[in-house]
């Protein structure tokens, strides 16, 4: 496509949706290969939530300063950096990851292709795709997540159980730079810097991020702790990982249906996010309560409905800030990347030095003053910066 051709929704949409997987899926990766590479590399599942935790901390450091590359140098720069990134990330494992340490360091390098991937498709989007549309874009972007997680569990039998799981991640890695060729073009007039509405609201996006570090952590949690917990409950771990199956189909489902309602009620989607993550913390008391029911029923709201609102939010700072929309949503992503860094260590030393039903209270807490940031994020976001919407 010639870079003065105007893109079509379509495209922008398929070409975030296809970045979103491949910058995202190193760590995804890591996570469904964990017994083999454990087995070969000597780590035990702490040394995995180490690893996991460093990428998203590293990702963290990496967001507002990929916000910053994308406001100076387009999205569609950015994105194929990332694609590139990534896929050099994975190589990297598969050729050169011979302890947990090395492992950490590699995919810390690579943490930065998810930031500039994740901040350059809230771009396209914005710029791409018609108001009326971008609710449903974001969440299906989102949705993207689960996506990764599936293509690194489907690698186990087919690649990692017959040919080894470093040719695995070479496998992964020729499929992300494919994505490389659905990055869509952009007239360079599209990404001029102009970032003085995004710093205009900085505090409130801070208040926003730091809502999205503690619904993040506990989200995180629920899928880092519930079959460990759910086993000392006296719960089978079958039973256990198809509760958490059912809490990630409601949870994509939710993404894209949460997206298409907010196109209807833009002006209402931070409240939105409120009321979802108040439903994910009744969930994540329940798992505090010991039976089969009550975990089905925790699980399905606590991570269906408390971990179904990334794209609502992206959605709403970018339709805040449409001249600037990865300098703004690179604040908030910032909280989101946190709380997959520190959730997981802190509440993990909650369960350690207490018990797994005082870690999911401390969570659900964590979870309801989440919602608060949220409400108080949404009325400074208000109250300082007007609604433009994108020409």
């Amino acid at each position: 496509m010639h870079p003065s051709s105007p893109t079509s929704a379509f495209r922008a949409a398929a070409g975030a949706l296809t970045t979103t997987i491949a910058v995202s899926v190193p760590v995804f990766l890591v996570g469904g290969l964990a017994v083999q590479i454990g087995d070969e590399l000597e780590f035990s599942p702490a040394g995995l939530g180490l690893a996991v935790s460093a990428y998203f901390g590293a990702s963290a450091l990496a967001s507002v300063p990929a916000g910053h590359l994308v406001e100076r140098f387009g999205a569609t720069r950015v994105s194929r950096a990332g694609i590139a990134l990534a896929s050099a990330s994975l190589l990297g494992v598969a050729a050169f990851a011979t302890s947990l340490w090395s492992l950490i360091a590699i995919l810390a390098l690579g943490a930065g292709a998810n930031a500039m991937g994740q901040l350059a498709s809230n771009t396209t989007l914005s710029r791409h795709v018609p108001p009326r549309r971008q609710g449903l874009s974001f969440g299906i972007k989102q949705a993207a997540i689960p996506v990764a997680t599936l293509l690194s569990g489907a690698s186990v039998p087919v690649i990692a159980l017959t040919l080894g799981w470093r040719w695995a991640f070479v496998f992964v890695a020729v499929l992300a730079a494919g994505a490389l060729f659905l990055v869509p073009a952009e007239p360079p007039a599209l990404h001029k810097k102009a970032a003085k509405g995004a710093k205009q609201a900085t505090g409130a996006l801070i208040v926003v991020g730091v809502g999205a570090t503690l619904a993040g952590a506990s989200a995180n949690a629920l899928g880092t702790f519930l079959v460990d917990s759910a086993v000392a409950r006296g719960i089978a771990p079958g039973p256990a990982g198809l509760a958490l199956t059912l809490g990630s189909a409601v949870c994509v489902t939710a993404r894209i249906l949460g997206g298409w309602l907010a196109d209807r009620r833009p002006d209402s989607s931070i409240a939105v996010i409120a009321g979802l993550l108040v439903t994910g913390a009744v969930g994540l008391g329940l798992l505090a309560v010991p039976g089969g029911l009550p975990l089905v029923a925790g699980v399905v709201l606590g991570f269906g409905f408390g971990w179904s609102w990334p794209g609502l939010m992206n959605f709403a700072v970018v339709r805040l800030h449409p001249q600037a929309p990865a300098a703004a949503t690179s604040i908030t992503q910032t909280g989101v990347y946190a709380g997959g860094c520190v959730g997981p260590l802190g509440l993990g030393a909650v369960a350690t030095t207490t018990s797994y039903p005082t870690m999911w209270v401390v969570a659900a807490v964590a979870m309801l003053a989440a919602a608060g940031a949220m409400l108080l994020g949404s009325h400074l976001l208000r109250r300082h910066t007007p609604v433009i919407k994108p020409a």
